[in-house]
């Protein structure tokens, strides 16, 4: 009975958007099951920003940020690599792949991307720093309908999680926009500035579902 009321309350957290602004997402344990679900309204984009802070020891490489839809699983995706300066960012099942970047362990870290469907360039951005410009995928847009999940990567639509690419650690601060923010947004973002607040998906104001072991707890502001 007790469990019953668990998933009942854990499903609802998917009804009604919910400000999470003082909040994180605690991810305590390797897993293929455990993951978050954002939800949007959303079902085409021609382009996309996410940012998102993570703090984490995993030396392993794990997922930060996975869309898909049916055609495409890695239609939006943030993945860490294995080396620790790598970074490998999917768009439309494209990949680019980014190193030199300064990965910290035990250190919350601001990670966004941005990609558009007209040139096909992603970039990646950590703690404000840019990358280069590099191209994966341009000529058509991302379309529905769209599945997110944090925690864990989609092998396929809404499934096939892989424990060893999975996210152990904690994530906060989750935006989403449908075009590529500014530069000058991005470091508001990074320095936690007042910024302009994701339009697809808003740490402010978020509908998602919890499922298996993940936390929501107080967040940590250390640096």
């Amino acid at each position: 009975m007790v469990l019953l009321l668990l998933l009942v309350m854990l499903a609802s957290c998917a009804a009604v958007p919910q400000d999470l602004s003082t909040k994180m997402f605690t991810f305590p344990r390797q897993t293929n099951t455990a993951h978050v679900r954002l939800t949007t309204s959303r079902q085409n984009l021609g382009a996309v920003t996410v940012c998102l802070r993570s703090f984490t020891d995993l030396k392993r490489s794990h997922s930060l940020f996975s869309l898909a839809t049916p055609s495409a699983d890695n239609d939006f995706t943030i993945f860490k690599g294995a080396a620790s300066d790598e970074y490998l960012l999917f768009a439309k099942n494209s990949i680019a792949v980014f190193f030199g970047q300064d990965y910290k362990l035990n250190t919350w870290q601001s990670v966004c991307s941005t990609w558009d469907a007209v040139s096909g360039v992603m970039q990646l951005w950590l703690d404000g720093k840019p990358s280069s410009r590099k191209f994966a995928s341009s000529g058509s847009n991302i379309s529905g309908p769209i599945l997110i999940v944090v925690g864990q990567e989609q092998g396929i639509y809404g499934g096939d999680f892989k424990s060893d690419k999975s996210f152990v650690g904690m994530m906060s601060d989750v935006h989403m926009w449908d075009y590529v923010i500014s530069p000058d947004e991005i470091l508001k973002y990074s320095k936690r500035q007042t910024f302009t607040s994701g339009n697809v998906l808003n740490w402010s104001a978020l509908e998602f579902q919890i499922l298996g072991k993940v936390l929501l707890e107080d967040q940590q502001n250390t640096h």
